[in-house]
């Protein structure tokens, strides 16, 4: 019979790439009286990671109300879910959140991020401004009403979630936003007359204004040195942007480690954390390079294929540790759990249609909660009533004694703490 136990030492050799992402800890027990439990059995086990794996939640939001018209493929969809991510975004595109003026679909969201936050997920909102996925409604307005009007959304819907979603996209794709003629909308002509730099000014201070404890992005695709002028334009202005989010959508093809690197570390050189915000690997043929805007590809077939799920498997492997190699990097979200609605009906699900698990999928969970999760592991108290355990940063439960105690290492290197153990 295999142990639910891992003893100390047992298991892989930790990866020296990832020595900022962990903490080898010594901590004293002691008990309710405050004197230290010598020689006492312990078990350690981790709960959370620090670092933000996430996953969009869109196909969760029914299940999560108690409306879903699939409740069994659902429920297969939120057990997988749950089973890897700890960090969701959810849509608030205003033309879908609000298609009809003064009438926005506010329960439906926040009964889906109430019930992710009782699992202990962190609730990403995305986005307040962007220029696609406009309500119809706003075409026509003049220019300072939309503006009025767009103002008015922010500061509605972040203090509509406030404390249930404190981390929001304040505002998408801004690089192209002025310039965007794929789609007749009302947020670009309002970008042409205020400039990229006043628009973003104007999402993050209305956020602002009703969170001030609210983590706010800045998030394009344009990884090009545009992107980067934008960036010191916005921080030269004195606006504060406390996360950098980098897209990923890899429909033609992986980046590549080097690739990735180059684009990590130039944007790192402004010491904002940055959050890879959507990624997409695909597990079928690429799109062909020379299709410049990726919602021009259009196929009525895009199928998984075997070889490309082995290909995908080792894709998302390669990416997922070349992010956290990087100590710049705080948080990874992909962009769709399943096949079954993928953007662009592109096979970048890390599930099948049906629900089942592609090799992506188990390949990443080994990642996530394996080689770099620490699973309950017996311990014993010295004389001096101490334990030495090592891992990921992130939140761990200690037992021992019939008590127990919360911790969290969110330190790299060595840490001393002294852990005061209470009744279960």
């Amino acid at each position: 019979m295999t142990s639910l136990f891992r003893a100390p030492g047992e298991g892989r050799t930790p990866d020296p790439s990832l020595a900022h992402r962990r903490a080898d800890a010594t901590a004293t027990l002691r008990g309710p009286d405050g004197a230290p439990l010598a020689g006492h059995d312990v078990v350690v086990r981790q709960t959370r990671h620090a670092f933000l794996f996430g996953c969009i939640g869109f196909d969760l939001i029914d299940l999560a109300n108690g409306t879903s018209q699939d409740p069994e493929y659902d429920g297969r969809l939120a057990d997988a879910w749950f089973d890897v991510f700890n960090q969701t975004t959810l849509p608030f595109y205003w033309g879908t959140f609000e298609p009809e003026r003064g009438a926005p679909r506010t329960e439906p969201l926040l009964g889906a991020a109430r019930w992710f936050r009782e699992r202990d997920v962190m609730v990403k909102g995305h986005p307040l401004v962007w220029h696609t996925v406009q309500p119809g409604w706003l075409l026509g307005l003049p220019e300072d009403e939309v503006e009025r009007l767009q103002r008015e959304r922010i500061r509605r819907d972040v203090a509509a979630f406030r404390g249930v979603i404190d981390t929001w996209d304040a505002i998408n794709e801004v690089v192209i936003m002025p310039v965007f003629t794929a789609q007749e909308n009302a947020i670009t002509p309002l970008a042409r007359v205020k400039g990229r730099v006043e628009m973003i000014r104007m999402a993050f201070e209305e956020a602002r204004a009703e969170n001030p404890g609210a983590t706010l992005l800045l998030n394009d695709f344009d990884m090009s040195t545009a992107y980067e002028c934008l960036i010191e334009a916005v921080l030269e202005a004195g606006i504060r942007v406390d996360r950098l989010g980098l897209q990923s959508h890899m429909h033609q093809g992986y980046w590549g480690e080097e690739k990735t690197l180059a684009i990590l570390d130039r944007f790192s050189r402004y010491n904002i954390p940055i959050h890879f915000t959507e990624t997409t690997l695909l597990s079928g043929d690429v799109m062909p390079s020379h299709v410049e805007d990726l919602n021009d590809w259009q196929v009525e077939s895009w199928p998984s294929t075997p070889e490309g799920e082995a290909r995908q498997a080792d894709e998302v492997e390669r990416h997922y540790r070349t992010l956290l190699s990087h100590p710049g990097v705080e948080a990874m979200t992909y962009w769709g759990l399943s096949d079954r609605g993928m953007w662009l009906n592109a096979p970048g699900g890390l599930l099948r249609a049906d629900g089942s698990r592609k090799p992506a999928f188990d390949r990443l969970r080994e990642l996530v909660k394996d080689e770099w999760w620490l699973p309950p592991t017996a311990l014993r108290t010295d004389a001096e009533g101490r334990v030495r355990f090592g891992g990921f940063l992130g939140d761990y439960r200690v037992e021992a004694a019939g008590g127990a105690a919360e911790v969290t290492l969110d330190v790299p290197g060595t840490v001393d703490m002294s852990v005061v153990l209470s009744g279960r």
